[in-house]
């Protein structure tokens, strides 16, 4: 079988992209293993189906690259709205596995845009250690804060976390460093076994960490919306291209709400491939 496929990328977290308005695709773990695979197929860390929907303008399926259907993926949302941006689509409410989304996209070109996605709002809960996290932003993560994250053993230490008996399914793993105006973040992604350049949930999960672990340092900017309520904005480096993470959170409910990703996303190139 002949598929035609669309690679994309968002800060180097790079996507395999299929249009399936028309149900046309339905490929094998196997196959969308290969498809991901770097040596012997298109290469990417994970695979999307841009889909029809009979409530938003469309919807979101997400595979990891071992082939398996995934949760949520920050980088993947907004490279996906990119792509219905590029396919004429102008209006971005689509439902995804955690739920409703809605993106604007803030600038357009035929091969790049910037994309602001909305985020799942979620509540604080509670310190996993004395310098960790663990919180769900649509996907499952572990976050931990470090010193010199850019010699850290990311692969090392990611795997003990992503397979540690007290993460039911495994986890997702963030190691973060706390600069004055910014955070520094590397990921080791559940499904890719391995570091990935950026992960948007991951970020997201990092930036909310870090406001509840160190709120007086890591942030771009603060403001006091109310008495209990306080809109945050981080901006992120991680090893594909820079990132923002903005939200308001609220001290009496502990939750945080308008959660929105913005960032890069990029077309890369388009191909026909054979799969079996």
């Amino acid at each position: 079988m002949i598929v035609h496929a669309y690679k994309y990328q968002g800060a180097g977290n790079d996507f395999v992209i299929f249009d399936n308005r028309n149900n046309e695709y339905d490929l094998t773990p196997q196959q969308v293993k290969l498809l991901c695979d770097r040596r012997f197929g298109v290469g990417a860390d994970g695979m999307m189906l841009l889909g029809k929907s009979d409530k938003y303008d469309f919807s979101m399926r997400y595979f990891n690259a071992d082939g398996y259907e995934g949760s949520m993926c920050g980088n993947g949302g907004r490279c996906l709205v990119a792509f219905a941006a590029h396919r004429g689509i102008n209006k971005f409410e689509f439902n995804a596995i955690d739920g409703y989304h809605v993106a604007e996209v803030l600038e357009f070109t035929p091969h790049r845009c910037i994309v602001k996605l909305k985020m799942t709002d979620l509540e604080a809960g509670d310190k996993y250690s004395e310098n960790a996290y663990f919180l769900n932003t649509g996907s499952p993560h572990y976050v931990e804060f470090v010193e010199d994250v850019a010699n850290y053993p990311v692969d090392e230490k990611g795997k003990y976390w992503r397979y540690h008996t007290d993460f039911e399914g495994g986890t997702n793993v963030n190691f973060v460093e706390i600069k004055d105006n910014c955070i520094n973040v590397r990921t080791y992604e559940r499904g890719v076994e391995a570091e990935t350049f950026a992960c948007g949930t991951g970020v997201t999960a990092s930036s909310i960490s870090t406001y509840l672990y160190s709120p007086d340092k890591g942030y771009a900017s603060k403001e006091q919306i109310s008495e209990d309520v306080e809109a945050a904005k981080y901006d992120i480096h991680a090893l594909g291209d820079d990132l923002s993470v903005s939200f308001k959170y609220n001290r009496s409910s502990k939750a945080f709400t308008d959660v929105y990703l913005t960032g890069p996303a990029t077309f890369v190139f388009e191909c026909d491939i054979e799969i079996d």
